[in-house]
């Protein structure tokens, strides 16, 4: 089933056209991965489904629903997370409140109501706090979190970051090269998290990587993105032996 589908999607910026014509269908369950060189507009798409952008052209479907000029936070209460390709952490806040901001998205009360001490919102704060705390479990952050974030080691932040999204407990989770600036063990690792949390919460993740091995390794298709268009889309091992995603993309040594 079909929890994503973008048809014909194109962006235009000054009349650059930053994507062309792009179509897409994530299926339910499954972790797609997108790549391409710098410029290819993989932000950019992501910018689109979550309503930072409006299409120029085009049709983008969520769960049967048309979603092309949804707000962002409505987009996030329909269950789209996302973390972004430059870290975006409240850095003076708690590790722990870092993630409960990303509750009070689709909370009923909000973060600074929530300071109002009303019954009500005192017990969904409770709620809120058992959920932030389960998921820097998850990510294993638990004992770091009353630390400020900035005083997280790079691939901390970045393991952050996802549980902050996991927060707003979304079936569709959208990671902006989660392993950019991370060490071998380090992506390692993130790939054993990217799919723990696939099988544990039953999301469907779309992802953005420059690292051709985690791409390769744990995405089950792949659509290839040039200059705006996507050129090529499959699963890992016939992406890998494309002539025009060589040329364009992976190299000739590849």
């Amino acid at each position: 089933m079909p929890v994503l589908t973008l048809e014909g999607i194109s962006q235009e910026f000054g009349g650059l056209r930053a994507l062309d014509g792009v179509n897409m269908v994530v299926e339910e369950g499954e972790i797609f991965g997108i790549i391409g060189p710098n410029g290819a507009g993989k932000t950019t798409l992501f910018n689109i489904i979550t309503g930072i952008y409006v299409p120029s052209e085009g049709d983008l479907i969520f769960k049967e629903r048309r979603i092309n000029r949804m707000a962002t936070h409505n987009i996030a209460r329909l269950g789209i997370g996302r973390t972004f390709q430059n870290i975006r952490l409240f850095n003076k806040l708690s590790v722990l409140d870092n993630v409960r901001v990303g509750s009070h998205g689709i909370s009923r009360s909000g973060f600074f109501k929530s300071l109002l001490g009303l019954p009500s919102m005192l017990r969904e704060e409770k709620e809120i706090k058992s959920r932030a705390e389960e998921l820097l479990e998850l990510v294993g952050l638990y004992d770091k979190k009353m630390e400020y974030a900035d005083n997280l080691a790079y691939g901390e932040q970045r393991r952050l970051e996802i549980a902050r999204a996991l927060a707003l407990k979304p079936s569709l989770l959208l990671l902006d090269e989660p392993a950019a600036g991370m060490n071998s063990g380090e992506k390692v690792e993130l790939m054993k998290l990217i799919e723990q949390i696939r099988q544990e919460m039953k999301l469907t993740i779309l992802l953005v990587e420059h690292d051709m091995s985690l791409v390769m390794n744990i995405c089950e298709r792949i659509a290839v993105l040039d200059y705006g268009r996507k050129i090529a889309e499959g699963p890992p091992e016939e992406i890998k032996n494309d002539e025009r995603v060589i040329q364009s993309y992976l190299g000739v040594g590849a």
